[in-house]
């Protein structure tokens, strides 16, 4: 397929302008049951940038749901200052987090910090970050990366991005923005829909599907330079992409030989593969994280279910059997958790499959969820979801205790897409 080479379809400057009322809004709706106490004392250096900078590492680590921020009022400490490990523990701190903001020779900033076990009376961690003004909100999320890590012994997600379509005043714009909902660009701006968005492995290009030419056609877009290729516009529709691991593959469905099916395709638009024979409706496929398998939808079965083969095709396997509709399976990064939605009672909920066990936990009350997306460490998965009759996203931990609704001013969101840890 020979690359797109016209412009985006709506002027640049009209995204831009919306950007204020198209970015996400977070409200914690529900937090772990056994919260770690930290202090993140002011940063040392000029009083508003670094205030800046310590209330997001503070904003990151309160949103996570694992945390109890400890009241560091009075207390500017920076990262060689001396620490009074009982005058902490006294204020009930676990961890305390100190550092200093400072400008360097030619103009831009220098942001230091340490991580300290109270308990133990020692330094768990420390950095050093040189950035910009305009990056300042990226190094604090890179340093509450560091201290998620260090206390959690997960690798943190606040350095990554989302991916979510939002549609206002009958126009859809692809919106790509930190995971804490700033710093929201429009990729693609249209008249006509924009669905399934699905972010390389690499973070450097996402997949979807454009209706701009009045039927469903798949897109590969570079984020660095904006250039678009057309990878799937074969007759009838191109929808649901998914890359595999390697990020050289997709697996899309095409109807080009009648019914929905499962193939794969390079991701420059060659070799195309199909991958099962089904008199039944197969898709949405999902590679699992090794790419071994995909899984995917179908009623081959009589009713929506989901099913597993493997990556070239072959035996398949059905997995869910509880409930009449099953749909849009997403593998945990792990490979051990399977998130689904589910119909039960007439309301369509996310659901998570233990894969080794096959038990089942619903884990939302919500009515309308659809298009679920694990964060990359899987410790959360967001979904879309409708409140009020407007689309909305909904992050929830996959142990259904940790809760999050993003939303925008005046607009409708949908089809969320998490992207992997920042390179």
């Amino acid at each position: 397929m020979r690359p797109l080479i016209r412009p985006f379809l709506a002027l640049v400057a009209l995204a831009a302008s919306c950007l204020a009322q198209a970015q996400l809004s977070i409200e914690i709706t529900g937090a772990g049951a056994n919260r770690i106490p930290v202090a993140i004392a002011d940063f040392g250096g000029e009083a508003g940038t670094s205030r800046a900078l310590t209330s997001v590492i503070r904003a990151d680590l309160e949103r996570s749901g694992l945390f109890r921020l400890v009241d560091t009022t009075g207390a500017a400490l920076t990262e060689t200052s001396p620490v009074d490990y009982g005058d902490w523990r006294g204020k009930g701190a676990d961890a305390l987090a100190a550092g200093n903001l400072t400008a360097t020779a030619d103009g831009r900033l220098e942001a230091r910090f340490r991580l300290y076990d109270i308990n133990k009376q020692a330094a768990l961690a420390g950095a050093a970050y040189v950035t910009s003004a305009s990056q300042l909100r990226a190094a604090g999320h890179r340093i509450a990366d560091v201290i998620y890590e260090k206390l959690t012994g997960e690798k943190g997600i606040f350095s990554t991005r989302i991916a979510y379509v939002v549609k206002q005043r009958g126009r859809y714009e692809l919106q790509i923005a930190d995971v804490d909902g700033h710093n929201a660009q429009a990729a693609l701006v249209s008249k006509e829909p924009i669905i399934s968005p699905t972010w390389s492995p690499d973070g450097s290009r996402i997949a979807y599907v454009s209706f701009e030419n009045k039927k469903p056609i798949i897109f590969v877009h570079s984020l660095a330079t904006g250039r678009r290729q057309v990878v799937a516009n074969f007759k009838g529709s191109n929808s649901a992409p998914a890359w595999s691991p390697d990020g050289r593959k997709l697996a899309v469905v095409l109807t080009k030989d009648g019914n929905s099916q499962i193939y794969t395709i390079n991701a420059d638009g060659s070799g195309l593969q199909r991958l099962a024979v089904s008199s039944g409706i197969d898709t949405e496929p999902r590679y699992s994280s090794d790419g071994g398998s995909i899984f995917f939808t179908s009623d081959r079965g009589g009713s929506p279910q989901v099913y597993r083969m493997s990556a070239n095709g072959g035996d398949v396997q059905r997995l869910t059997f509880e409930g009449s509709y099953n749909v849009t399976p997403r593998p945990s990064p792990d490979g051990k958790t399977l998130a689904f939605i589910t119909r039960r009672e007439g309301r369509f909920q996310l659901a998570v499959m233990d894969l080794a066990s096959r038990q089942v936990q619903i884990l939302t009350d919500s009515h309308k969820d659809e298009s679920p997306t694990f964060s990359p460490n899987g410790r959360m998965i967001l979904i879309a979801t409708e409140i009020g009759g407007r689309g909305v996203l909904s992050a929830v931990s996959s142990d259904g205790r940790i809760k999050q609704r993003l939303s925008v001013a005046a607009g409708d969101v949908r089809e969320p897409a998490w992207g992997p840890f920042s390179q």
